[in-house]
């Protein structure tokens, strides 16, 4: 276990979705936290107690001082891949323990075998980890439940009617809130290095039982409507037709056979993985805007 008032970890990607939790739970556990963030202004919703410095994983010269006397390292990569290699020379420099949240490209499955531009980024990555002899941990989240909010709350807000491509293709949506936890759990610890995580939620489900679930946990009747894949592509935005492309590709290839599952999140953390509905449960407000 990491002492309390030791070195720091330094957290990438601190105000981020998986980022912030993570800091949140290491300094509640008394965990001393180091902040990387591109500007000093955005450290305003961090905790009061958390060392806030500035750098940018496009930048490797700026991250020596965030790297100095830190113990562990959690590493988001949230840059374009072409200073991954300096990055990955600095942490070397410093010889410290990283935790990489990657992708699950290496799963046999196929929603995961398909091209992605964001998982050949992270296999790249990961292979200057290994070839730098980091001591390393790799955790790879599957599909967030916190997507279905990005993707559905505005028409869950509107009509109720969630027009959507392959409503039959399953996933085992995670809880963001798990991963957080395993990657603090992770860090505080230690003891995890060469650990390769694939973390998922408990269950396969489609996406349209996903709709319903929401529904039930917002007390109201969702209406599941199919678009086609075209019909999709044509609803979305030019700039946004390579990550659309990504999906239907994925989904295309899951319809038919049940999502991935792993126990990774119970066994690391020694309770129940947490369900799409109790992330539902919980995120209601957020569908409705209150």
């Amino acid at each position: 276990m990491r002492p309390v008032g030791g070195p720091p970890v330094l957290v990438t990607g601190a105000t981020g979705r998986i980022g912030s939790a993570v800091v949140d739970l290491l300094t509640g556990a008394g965990v001393p936290v180091r902040a990387l963030v591109r500007r000093a202004e955005s450290a305003a919703t961090l905790p009061a107690d958390v060392e806030v410095v500035t750098g940018d994983l496009t930048a490797p010269g700026s991250l020596d001082a965030a790297l100095h006397g830190v113990g562990a390292v959690f590493l988001v990569w949230t840059a374009p891949p072409q200073t991954a290699p300096a990055v990955v020379d600095r942490l070397a420099a410093h010889a410290r323990p990283v935790v990489y949240l990657s992708a699950p490209h290496r799963t046999p499955h196929p929603f995961f075998q398909q091209p992605n531009p964001m998982a050949a980024l992270h296999a790249g990555n990961e292979r200057l980890i290994a070839d730098a002899g980091l001591d390393a941990t790799i955790v790879r989240p599957g599909m967030f439940a916190s997507n279905a909010l990005s993707w559905w709350a505005a028409a869950i807000r509107g009509d109720g009617v969630v027009r959507w491509p392959y409503g039959a293709a399953e996933t085992a949506p995670v809880d963001d809130r798990d991963v957080a936890e395993v990657v603090a759990r992770i860090l505080r610890e230690g003891g995890h290095v060469g650990g390769d995580y694939v973390l998922t939620g408990p269950e396969s489900l489609t996406q349209a039982a996903q709709v319903r679930i929401v529904g039930d946990a917002l007390g109201r009747r969702l209406t599941y409507e199919e678009m086609t894949p075209d019909e999709f592509r044509n609803a979305v935005p030019e700039a946004a037709r390579p990550a659309v492309d990504m999906l239907l590709a994925a989904w295309n290839a899951a319809t038919g056979r049940p999502a991935y599952v792993t126990s990774t999140v119970a066994d690391l953390l020694g309770r129940p993985t947490r369900t799409f509905r109790q992330w539902a449960t919980d995120h209601a407000p957020a569908f409705t805007g209150s």
